[in-house]
């Protein structure tokens, strides 16, 4: 007799089933037993839908064997499928007047469409197939590798957006965070399909996905598409729970007060000048919003006021924030004639010394909290905006902030908390990145 002999019938596992909640009104969210989850905002006053599959994994996750594998995929996971080819899958979606793209960041990947809403059907069908059930064919793979090369060399042609990369590079280094997302000719040109093949099985799993949708629809309705696009597929798999977000507590080493002078026979000089900022989860991530607007962020910002409106230096100049989990830049960009680049930097250190010593007035304050409240709301004026919303709220934060909330907690910022967060960011050595046609002896410390 064994030790099980005494025991009734074999009970059978609990089935595990979708789990929806609604979080605010109109949206909804469903987490299937994979761990995939599905958020969806009802706007019946549209005749649109935007549809994206977002994935918790970008460039940072890379080793440095496969750096660029990330974007390497957003590229190959339109060219073909058990059921399509590349040519079925853009004409299948262009035919009914859609449109899909994809587009790669540090941390997280998206695949999107936008449609009619009663097309939306199909774009879940083509979509959650090209994400789910890609070939990565040999050939393609050969194909894709030549045109990202010439994407990369296609960006060092565009120094205004090389230089932010060169940027990045300087404050981070080595660490994933400070490379390009694109890979470098060195990364991409020895990288083998089945290296990429695995990198794709091994993170794009159900639980690092979210897929988001916004428009005219059901939520119920689209759960079941998304099913059924799934069934079958690498992304149909057991039960899970969804992935974590991306832990903001470890420390990423920075650097502070490093120049980077890249040569470039430029008829315009690009610099960037900043250094450390804070990561996404940070409670003072709103005063910085409100510093970034006072500082750089539109035409009644110190910075275009003093540097383009009074002494006419430049075209472009701005301030900006990036973030990330656990860090982040802040930076101010002008691009002008190389004979103005001197002067233009001393303006820039004087405005960010002056902001670090004295902060910023209760006028200013009021300014720059409108201006963001104001591009936030107008931001979600469509679609598109509202479906990234959904996603970037859940696979990144892990929440959905209201917008009243959010506004709310704009309006709480204080002066003194944005002089304290523009002491610390802007006080003490700043790094320079410039590309242009330049030396390293041509910016002294």
């Amino acid at each position: 007799m064994t030790a099980n002999s005494n025991r009734g019938p074999a009970e059978r596992p609990a089935r595990v089933v979708p789990r929806t909640t609604t979080l605010q009104d109109g949206i909804r969210k469903t987490i299937l037993p994979s761990g995939l989850r599905i958020l969806t905002e009802a706007i019946p006053t549209t005749r649109s839908a935007s549809l994206g599959i977002w994935v918790g994994i970008g460039s940072r996750d890379e080793t440095p064997a496969l750096h660029g594998a990330s974007h390497f995929l957003e590229h190959l996971l339109f060219k073909g499928t058990h059921k399509r080819t590349a040519l079925e899958i853009s004409a299948e979606i262009e035919a009914v007047g859609g449109e899909t793209n994809a587009f790669t960041t540090k941390e997280y990947t998206c695949y999107y469409a936008r449609v009619l809403d009663a097309d939306l059907p199909l774009a879940v069908d083509v979509l959650v197939d090209a994400v789910a059930d890609s070939l990565l064919e040999p050939a393609d793979v050969e194909t894709e590798r030549g045109v990202i090369l010439e994407e990369i060399a296609m960006h060092e042609d565009e120094p205004g957006d090389e230089v932010h990369d060169v940027f990045a590079e300087a404050i981070f280094g080595n660490h994933p965070l400070g490379r390009l997302i694109s890979g470098t000719p060195e990364s991409i040109t020895p990288m083998t399909r089945d290296q990429i093949n695995r990198f794709y099985r091994k993170r794009y799993t159900a639980p690092e996905v979210v897929i988001a949708a916004a428009g005219n629809l059901d939520h119920a309705t689209v759960v079941k598409l998304v099913r059924k696009a799934l069934a079958g597929t690498p992304l149909d798999t057991g039960a899970a729970e969804p992935a974590a977000t991306r832990p903001s507590d470890r420390r990423v080493r920075v650097a502070r007060g490093k120049k980077v002078i890249v040569h470039r026979d430029t008829e315009q000089a690009h610099i960037v000048l900043g250094g450390p900022g804070l990561g996404r989860h940070d409670e003072r991530r709103f005063a910085l919003g409100v510093l970034n607007n006072v500082l750089g962020g539109g035409m009644s910002s110190r910075l275009f006021q003093e540097i383009r409106e009074k002494r006419g230096l430049a075209y472009s100049v701005y301030s900006y924030a990036s973030q990330h989990a656990d860090a982040g830049l802040v930076g101010v960009y002008a691009g002008c004639a190389p004979a103005k680049a001197g002067e233009v930097l001393d303006l820039v250190r004087t405005e960010l010394d002056r902001v670090a010593e004295q902060g910023i007035t209760a006028e200013e304050l009021a300014r720059g909290k409108g201006m963001v409240k104001g591009s936030y709301v107008l931001g979600l004026e469509d679609t598109g905006s509202r479906m990234s919303r959904l996603a970037k709220s859940e696979l990144l934060h892990g929440d959905m902030m209201g917008v009243d909330e959010l506004l709310a907690r704009v309006d709480a910022v204080t002066v003194a908390e944005v002089n304290k967060v523009a002491a610390e960011l802007f006080s003490g050595e700043r790094s320079l990145a410039v590309v242009g046609p330049f030396g390293e002896d041509d910016f002294p410390a």
